[in-house]
């Protein structure tokens, strides 16, 4: 497997300098990710790409996953919100093409005003999934005329909140250029699941592992409360049996990239050397 990271570059490509892929090279990453903000998009030129592209042609580092961000939910009974998120991915396909990324991140969202990844009872009312798979072929069109893979980052608070819906959805788009995000973090749904973490993962990896062609690799911690609290921790420092994670990622993409997300900067060296070294104790070597 490879390792890469979301993380230490700038969200809008204009802005990209050398300073900030040499960072990532410097904990020794071959992967340098990062979200651009959909709304922004439209004002990158060919020329701005071009410039990024040589920048990282120049670390030697590759763009394998370029998140589009909005805000906009993709199954919205408004079809021209629908019409504007569309238009915003498309546009994101567009550049992550002219980037030379492998693949194009993008999220269902959620009917709750509040935010992308939070949950509502709209999210489940008959018809919404039926809207979200006929937005996801407009998407995958585009996808398949640019030659992009696209990603959906799936969570148990999404509409797509499980392993098997992520296969079901999948199936239904009826894509090879429509996948999802091996985020099996997201997909933890109770205190035995967690507890048992490497049955969890192995039915995650199951439904999930072939149409999963990036992964996010992230650790669980229980936090104290009266509710149950699921929380991302560095690997490592959590409870998850990781070592099987990464087994089963090396026997499906053995050059398939695994990437820290979601740290702070100073905690992104720590997550790097504890993924190493699980995956040294698992069996499985990391190269570039």
């Amino acid at each position: 497997m490879r390792l890469g990271v979301v993380g230490y570059i700038p969200g809008d490509p204009r802005v990209i300098t050398k300073d900030h892929l040499d960072k990532v090279k410097s904990v020794g990453f071959s992967s340098a990710n990062f979200h651009g903000p959909g709304d922004q998009l439209s004002d990158v030129t060919t020329t701005d790409c071009r410039r990024v592209k040589g920048l990282y042609a120049d670390a030697g580092l590759e763009l394998t996953q370029f998140g589009i961000g909005y805000k906009e939910c993709l199954f919205d009974p408004d079809e021209a919100v629908r019409d504007r998120v569309v238009g915003i991915i498309d546009r994101g396909i567009e550049v992550g093409s002219e980037l030379a990324a492998d693949m194009t991140l993008i999220r269902t969202g959620s009917l709750n005003p509040s935010g992308s990844y939070n949950p509502t009872p709209r999210n489940y009312e008959p018809g919404r999934r039926e809207q979200l798979v006929e937005t996801l072929r407009r998407i995958a069109k585009k996808a398949q005329s640019e030659g992009m893979t696209i990603v959906i980052e799936t969570h148990l608070l999404t509409i797509m909140g499980s392993p098997e819906i992520n296969k079901q959805i999948i199936d239904a788009v009826g894509s090879d250029r429509m996948r999802v995000v091996m985020d099996f973090a997201n997909h933890f749904q109770n205190l035995d699941q967690v507890y048992h973490s490497t049955d969890r993962i192995n039915r995650i990896f199951d439904f999930m592992g072939p149409i999963a062609p990036v992964g996010h690799f992230k650790d669980i911690r229980i936090s104290s409360g009266l509710v149950l609290h699921i929380d991302e921790e560095v690997p490592g420092k959590g409870v998850l049996d990781l070592a099987t994670a990464l087994r089963r990622w090396e026997c499906i993409y053995p050059d398939g990239y695994m990437l820290i997300e979601h740290l702070a900067e100073d905690k992104i060296p720590l997550a790097a050397e504890n993924t190493r070294r699980i995956a040294q104790e698992a069996g499985v070597e990391i190269h570039r």
